[in-house]
């Protein structure tokens, strides 16, 4: 895994498709200015940013995560069971409440 994000193997990928840095930057919605600090390892991809790259080039987001960095978060394939995993959590949680609350 990648420690640090790897520029080259972003821009080989943009040429394999024809695109240019201003066009990966416009479809993950940040500007060319935070695209810069991010291909210069300032600054970190969010989730949503990981899935635009790797829609945009063709990969995986574990793979685009891989060559951003480490701790870029890679976003979770399924975002319904997402919200029914933390809608169990909750219900887990304001359970114990009520029990805390009783005692």
């Amino acid at each position: 895994m990648a420690l640090f994000f790897d520029p080259d193997w972003f821009d080989a990928k943009l040429a394999e498709r024809g695109l240019s840095r201003a066009v990966l930057a416009a479809v993950s919605g940040m500007s060319e200015a935070d695209l810069a600090l991010v291909f210069k390892d300032q600054r970190e991809l969010s989730a949503a940013e990981v899935a635009a790259f790797a829609e945009l080039l063709g990969a995986s987001p574990a793979e685009i995560a891989e060559h951003a960095g480490i701790s870029t978060p890679v976003p979770v394939e399924d975002p319904l069971e997402r919200i029914a995993a933390l809608e169990r959590r909750v219900e887990a949680l304001e359970a114990e409440l009520r029990r805390l609350h009783r005692s």
